[in-house]
């Protein structure tokens, strides 16, 4: 293999260094909560805001075998909301053309069949070139690194934006593992 592969490989690996201008050297990785999207409704969105808050980050879709999972994170954001918790679905139409529609037909599909409450953003890549950069970072950076297998991968973020595990789409929101992690990462 050439150098030119190794060299691509490692800088794929690195984890970037993030500036503390005050302090005049890195600063701790802001983890999840340093990236922006675009919410469901076209707002633009820093996820800093969602700081001090234990995350569950999804990639949906609405026409899959595993869209129930609605549903169990519906449950759990209901359960949890209050303890600190936000289930954050990011659409994408990565997967056999599963997630179709406009951000105004995944709002409302989302809201009339599952009534979805969790903050929902608008359609993102969350693999190959256009992947978003929040993905890349989970896909590529955090330490649970790998492409995202199909729809309804998840991912849990502490409240300082680490990220502390993750599933595969065949876990469902009501897996006894997955409500473990985060009632510890809750403090429960």
């Amino acid at each position: 293999m050439s150098l030119r592969y190794w060299i691509g490989l490692f800088s794929m690996m690195a984890v970037p260094a993030f500036a503390d201008p005050a302090a005049g050297g890195p600063a701790a990785d802001p983890g999840v909560l340093g990236f922006k999207a675009v919410d469901i409704d076209g707002k633009p969105q820093d996820l800093e805001q969602y700081r001090g808050k234990v995350l569950l980050i999804v990639n949906t879709a609405s026409k899959c075998g595993f869209t129930p999972q609605y549903q169990g994170l519906q449950a759990l954001y209901d359960k949890y909301k209050g303890r600190g918790l936000v289930v954050l679905g990011f659409p994408s139409n990565d997967f056999l053309w599963q997630e179709p529609g406009s951000s105004a037909e995944i709002k409302e599909f989302c809201s009339t069949r599952f009534h979805v409450t969790f903050p929902m953003f608008e359609k993102i890549d969350v693999k190959g070139k256009s992947i978003h950069p929040l993905y890349q970072y989970l896909t590529q950076q955090s330490p649970f690194p790998g492409a995202i297998s199909w729809n309804f991968n998840k991912f849990l973020a502490d409240r300082s934006g680490h990220v502390l595990a993750r599933w595969g789409s065949k876990t469902t929101p009501e897996d006894p593992e997955l409500v473990a992690a985060l009632e510890k990462a809750l403090g429960i």
